[in-house]
């Protein structure tokens, strides 16, 4: 294997994860001891605007450690759970557009049809259109001839 493809390979495998908070630190003090920003990057050996984004946080928030990755595993619907749930007990065939409108006009809250589907797939329910008229017994019905 050459030297390039496993140095391909590991930064892969490296950015999966936070840098150390130990780095951190380090890359921090440097600054705060009066290297540049740059100069720290190439002495650590990481991106310059990973060391200024370590920099600013620490200087606004001062927080160093690595905050939590990916998308949060609340929806910003959870807080009206009952609201939606009694307008699927009112009205059954309900669409997610209708539900996004309710929402949207008797909550003040701008959702996505797709985040209220998430929401209603995270609990299980579902939604099955049924066909406008009974399925001919005589003739096969297929979707290409309606």
């Amino acid at each position: 294997m050459s030297d390039s493809l496993l140095l391909v390979i590991c930064q892969e495998v490296m950015m999966t994860r936070s840098l150390s908070g130990d780095l951190r630190g380090r890359v921090i003090a440097a600054i705060e001891d009066g290297v540049s920003t740059r100069e720290a990057a190439r002495r650590f050996r990481i991106g310059i605007s990973t060391a200024g984004a370590w920099y600013r946080r620490y200087r606004e928030t001062g927080e160093m450690e690595a905050r939590k990755q990916g998308q949060p595993s609340r929806s910003k619907l959870d807080a009206h759970e009952a609201f939606i749930l009694g307008l699927i007990n009112e009205a059954p065939d309900v669409t997610l557009a209708e539900i996004v409108e309710r929402l949207a006009a008797e909550r003040g809250v701008q959702a996505a049809p797709s985040t209220v589907w998430l929401f209603l797939d995270r609990r299980g329910i579902t939604f099955k259109k049924r066909r406008r008229t009974p399925q001919s017994s005589s003739v096969p019905m297929s979707c290409a001839a309606a």
